[in-house]
């Protein structure tokens, strides 16, 4: 069986995760990243602020990143990165998860993906095995029936019968959300089934040996009922036979 065949999908970042949480100025509940890093140093103190702009009344507000540390707790070229606004610094600042839990606002990744899949046209019907390696650029939280969706260009209620047929064989449950690289595998229908029956085949086996193994006897085949000729002589055979006795019994005189 061929096991060469594999592919890569990559869910690639086209945009920075929106920021939710309440504006001073406005009911407005959702900031962009203005693509900006201040850094505030006092003495051997620094201060880092991420800048949001609000998406309903342009307001700049600040995200602490880093309050009064000492310069010497940051590595030099992050530093620099966080002067110059590195736009990859930027981006790593926005969609850190542990900075919005610490500053208690949500992050909304509607948008912010799409998916890239290096495939080649391999048949799903194919019996051969094909390894999928599906790797994240960004960690958004992304449904993973809906990666099988766009890869395969089916619709979800199919994406869920290969799931279900064992053809799809993924490490979590489709509806479950990933944000890490896994691997899934896609199975051919010929293989599936093959495999279906070779694990029956090993069941009924496995009771067999259990059977043997605590020393009981194997299930005694049954058998047809015999036919009467089978069993001795014939109806008319006894018959026969009876009146040949009655004729040999002496009538006394």
């Amino acid at each position: 069986m061929n096991t060469d065949r594999k592919a890569l999908w990559a869910v690639r970042q086209s945009a920075l995760p929106t920021v939710v949480r309440s504006c001073p100025d406005c009911p407005g509940m959702r900031h962009r990243a203005s693509g900006k890093i201040r850094v505030n140093a006092s003495g051997k103190l620094l201060d880092v602020w991420l800048l949001l702009s609000c998406a309903t009344c342009d307001r700049t507000s600040k995200v602490p990143v880093h309050e009064r540390v000492h310069v010497s707790t940051l590595e030099p070229a992050r530093l620099v990165a966080y002067e110059i606004n590195d736009p990859a610094a930027v981006g790593e600042v926005v969609m850190s998860a542990s900075l919005a839990a610490k500053n208690r606002y949500r992050l909304d990744w509607t948008g912010t993906w799409e998916l890239e899949t290096r495939m080649p046209l391999y048949a799903l019907d194919d019996p051969n095995p094909l390894s999928v390696q599906v790797r994240f650029e960004l960690p958004a939280p992304v449904r993973v029936e809906r990666l099988l969706q766009l890869g395969l260009g089916l619709s979800r209620a199919e994406v869920r019968r290969l799931v279900a047929d064992g053809r799809i064989r993924l490490p979590f449950a489709p509806d479950a959300k990933a944000h890490q690289d896994f691997e899934l595998t896609i199975h051919g229908p010929g293989s599936v089934d093959a495999a279906k029956h070779a694990k029956s085949l090993g069941a009924a086996d496995a009771e067999r040996t259990d059977l043997a193994r605590i020393g009981l006897p194997p299930e005694p085949v049954r058998e047809l009922p015999r036919r009467a000729a089978a069993a001795g002589t014939s109806p008319v055979d006894r018959v026969r036979s009876q009146m040949t006795r009655a004729a040999a019994v002496t009538v006394p005189r």
